[in-house]
């Protein structure tokens, strides 16, 4: 058998659903049973009747699975697939922050510890960031981790954010260089980014979406090409979702080393050992998920 048999064979078995993100390699992506975002992983977890998930991803959203099912058995194929960005708001840095103002609501992106999202009053996703801001009554609120995120929802809601510093090493490799040449190179192109983009490329792009945006974009704008600003892995899931249109990365340096560390060895292996599990320490579990679960309240 080749090995993607072998893996349905074990996810018979053992009763598993496979969870990939986007920026997953192609060979995961087919492999798994539902491929989204972080809003559409943290559903589908969450409503799934499955008892054993594997996630194909990095931790935050393995720890955020378990979260919304700490009764399910969830486990990461590669135990070190971390987040460099949600890495950057470590406990330390993130109470010296917060302590200069006490009194501000809290917002922090799903890309964070589950550490971090039990000190918080909501989190968001890129998908629902800006009906989180928004939902709030106050006009002044802090946001972390990823400023680049932060600044767009700034100038999106009109609201005072006080940003963390963070940022998604990845997203900054793009230029305005990079843009510009783009753009002379395929005129024609519809330019869509993520918001995690600094300032200056977010201003020279045509839309400015998380990936979940970009399949909707893309099925619905007239556009026959578009250029991606985002990790490369999530050029193939458009050109599955969106065969008849042509998509092009705005550089070919797009790619997250921590995304791609799960391979089908990891996941078969993963099920025939039951490895890496995932845990949530019980003095985070309940106010974390209080964080998670006023998100999917906003609509």
């Amino acid at each position: 058998m080749s090995i993607q048999d072998e893996i349905e064979v074990l996810k018979k078995q053992t009763g598993a659903v496979i969870l990939a993100h986007n920026y997953q390699r192609p060979e995961v992506q087919d492999i798994a049973d539902f491929v989204g975002d972080s809003l559409e992983l943290s559903l589908q977890a969450k409503i799934g009747k499955e008892n054993l998930i594997v996630f194909c991803g990095v931790r935050f959203m393995a720890e955020t699975a378990k979260l919304l099912s700490p009764q399910k058995t969830v486990l990461l194929p590669e135990s070190n697939a971390g987040c460099p960005l949600a890495d950057m708001m470590d406990e330390a840095s993130f109470f010296a922050w917060r302590k200069q103002y006490p009194s501000y609501p809290l917002v922090t992106y799903i890309n964070s510890s589950v550490e971090i999202k039990a000190q918080t009053d909501v989190c968001c996703t890129s998908a629902n960031a800006e009906k989180v801001v928004n939902s709030l009554p106050s006009d002044s609120i802090l946001f972390g981790p990823d400023r680049c995120l932060g600044s767009w929802l700034q100038e999106k809601s009109g609201k005072n954010l006080i940003l963390f510093p963070g940022y998604c090493p990845t997203h900054q490799l793009i230029t305005p260089e990079d843009m510009l040449l783009a753009r002379t190179n395929y005129p024609d192109a519809v330019t869509m980014v993520h918001p995690e983009c600094p300032k200056e490329i977010r201003d020279l792009s045509d839309f400015v979406v998380g990936t979940g945006g970009m399949i909707r974009t893309a099925k619905s704008h007239p556009s026959q090409h578009f250029l991606i600003g985002t990790e490369e892995g999530m050029l193939y899931r458009l050109k599955k979702e969106v065969p008849a249109k042509k998509f092009t990365l705005i550089n070919q340096k797009l790619y997250c080393p921590n995304m791609k560390k799960t391979t089908l060895i990891s996941i078969k292996k993963a099920l025939q050992e039951k490895q890496n599990l995932i845990t949530i320490p019980s003095v985070y579990q309940e106010k974390a998920l209080i964080a998670i679960e006023r998100m999917l309240a906003i609509q």
